[in-house]
């Protein structure tokens, strides 16, 4: 069976953190589940895609693809992609039958966080060697999700509080589908 899951926000709102950290929750609970990251896949499967438009419903089209060609190996797989336009989350959400999961985060909290250093540069001056001109959500566009199946404000919950609300979600969710 297996169920997809796709995790979409802005860059440092705790997409991977939160896959990974439900991931290990359910693999406790004798789960499968497999992290389809993003930022990862962005090196190996889609190497050759840059940050346009087209190029970032292509990104999430073919990790959907790569999730539905797990669908007998795992019960769950999220995929951790910032997932900018509602094309995007459409394509996966048609394609695949994945729910969408939005992990809210207020960009003044994200640029306070900035945990990889993307946010800086992207606030440099124009013409700055080192500025980042299409950051999502900053320079960059991220429409806000209109039918997410569940949004955890990470800018408001802990850690633990958005595990404890996935976790619930998340078994509910398989409770459905057997």
């Amino acid at each position: 069976m297996g169920l997809i899951y796709q995790f979409c926000g802005l860059s440092g709102a705790g997409k991977t953190t939160l896959a990974n950290a439900l991931s290990n929750e359910l693999r406790a609970r004798d789960y499968r589940v497999k992290v389809i990251d993003g930022d990862v896949y962005r090196q190996t499967l889609c190497k050759d895609l840059g940050f346009s438009r087209a190029d970032r419903i292509e990104n999430v089209s073919r990790l959907g693809k790569y999730a539905v060609s797990l669908r007998e190996e795992f019960d769950f797989k999220f995929i951790a992609v910032i997932n900018p336009y509602e094309e995007g989350r459409a394509v996966l959400r048609l394609s695949c039958n994945a729910k969408l999961i939005w992990i809210k985060c207020d960009i003044t909290v994200l640029i306070n966080r900035d945990t990889k250093g993307l946010y800086q540069k992207a606030l440099l001056p124009y013409g700055h060697p080192d500025k980042i001109y299409n950051l999502t959500g900053l320079n960059d566009i991220f429409e806000t999700p209109v039918s997410a199946d569940l949004v955890i404000d990470t800018g408001l919950l802990s850690i633990e509080d958005s595990l404890h609300i996935a976790v619930d979600f998340m078994v509910s969710e398989l409770m459905l589908h057997l």
